[in-house]
């Protein structure tokens, strides 16, 4: 097993200040999740009650003092990570990071806390778990003579780019790694972040090693402070496709999760933004609720628009077969509901018109090799 250990990415305040315990309902400033019940694998269930007698339970989100962010360092055996699922275009992936600091309240990753015996909810966010010894596993495990290249996806469960990678910087020394041994690397992110790396990137790009999709959900700034609290602004993520762009690197946005009757709206209006700044594919999802991630939603979704909470889980039950997920419905091959149908039809009209449909050349695998001073090869000249 890995081991950890534990710090405060921000100096701890005094025990009065300390976070709300377990099931607290009222979210931090700058916070997702409105609430952080047990996880699902844990013995006892706790919940807040208002008693009427607990003022910190009737302040308002001014009176609050904000959450801090606690990071545990760990040291896996291995980095890269391996899946055969069906609903992924990859098969091998690394997570820098365990958790994510932009707080998202879709986040499909929010049940993964759960193994750790936290919270999907507020722990999520706040309780955060970092691995500063993943370049230098990661070089371990390609010079492995049995390891075979293949594009690693970056961004798939936790954003690389999250606020804490500003003190951490793991993943420059991923990236830096990937370009020693020129292998190959997609990356997702909401982060600006991203372009401090531009000069790690840009050669690589070159090379045909890479390329980038910059998630973009909503241009309302109100919903995305809400929604994706901790993530760049939508005006900075599309600087991020700019900078991107200008320095020769591929990128693309992701329109997802596209919210029917929330965000779905604007999908053609930021594809189309994407493309007059320079990017060159696109892809979608639609919200998927599995587990703890569907009542998180839903507590959210009633304090943001309580007129439309019910008619948007109604359509994203239509989705599912009638429940709030089934990845048999909603990740299948087949698109089984019509506003399914109408979404996914509208993103083929748009990315035909604006060329983002053009094949794209698979990036290169023949450049891998491990070099001279990791395998040690020159050592006898």
């Amino acid at each position: 097993m890995a081991r950890a250990a534990h710090l405060s990415f921000r100096p701890h305040r005094p025990k009065e200040d300390a976070p709300a315990a377990k099931g607290t309902p009222l979210p931090g400033k700058g916070r997702g999740a409105r609430s952080n019940q047990s996880g699902r694998y844990e013995n006892e269930k706790r919940e807040t009650v208002d008693d009427g007698w607990s003022g910190a339970v009737q302040c308002g989100d001014d009176d609050l003092p904000p959450l801090r962010t606690d990071v545990t360092l760990e040291t896996p055996r291995r980095i890269i990570t391996f899946n055969k699922s069906p609903y992924v275009g990859f098969d091998r992936s690394i997570n820098p990071y365990r958790g994510c600091e932009h707080g998202c309240i879709y986040c499909f990753a929010r049940p993964t806390h759960a193994y750790m015996g936290l919270s999907p909810g507020l722990d999520f966010e706040t309780r955060l778990f970092a691995k500063p010894s993943a370049s230098k596993l990661l070089e371990k495990e390609l010079a492995d003579p049995n390891y075979r290249p293949r594009v690693v996806a970056m961004g798939t469960n936790t954003d690389p780019y999250q606020p804490i990678e500003r003190k951490f910087l793991i993943m420059r020394g991923i990236l830096s790694a990937f370009a020693k041994f020129n292998h190959p690397v997609t990356i997702l992110t909401k982060a600006h972040l991203i372009t401090r790396d531009i000069d790690i990137l840009a050669p690589m790009a070159k090379k045909n090693l890479t390329r980038v999709m910059v998630s973009i959900t909503t241009q309302d700034k109100a919903l995305a402070r809400s929604m994706e609290p901790r993530a760049s602004a939508p005006a900075k993520r599309f600087e991020a496709v700019k900078a991107l762009a200008g320095a020769g690197v591929p990128v693309g946005i992701m329109t997802g999760p596209m919210i029917p009757g929330l965000n779905d709206d604007e999908m053609e209006t930021i594809m189309e933004k994407a493309a007059d700044l320079g990017a060159s594919f696109s892809a979608y999802t639609i919200l998927r609720l599995p587990l703890e991630v569907s009542p998180l939603f839903q507590e959210w979704l009633e304090a943001f628009a309580p007129d439309r909470a019910k008619r948007i889980m109604r359509h994203i039950r239509d989705m599912n077969g009638g429940r709030d997920y089934d990845p048999h419905w909603s990740r299948g091959r087949e698109i089984k509901t019509p506003y399914a149908r109408l979404i996914g039809q509208r993103n083929a009209r748009t990315r035909a018109l604006l060329g983002f449909d053009r094949e794209r050349a698979p990036l290169d695998l023949s450049l891998f090799r491990v070099p001279a001073d990791v395998s040690g090869q020159l050592s006898l000249f």
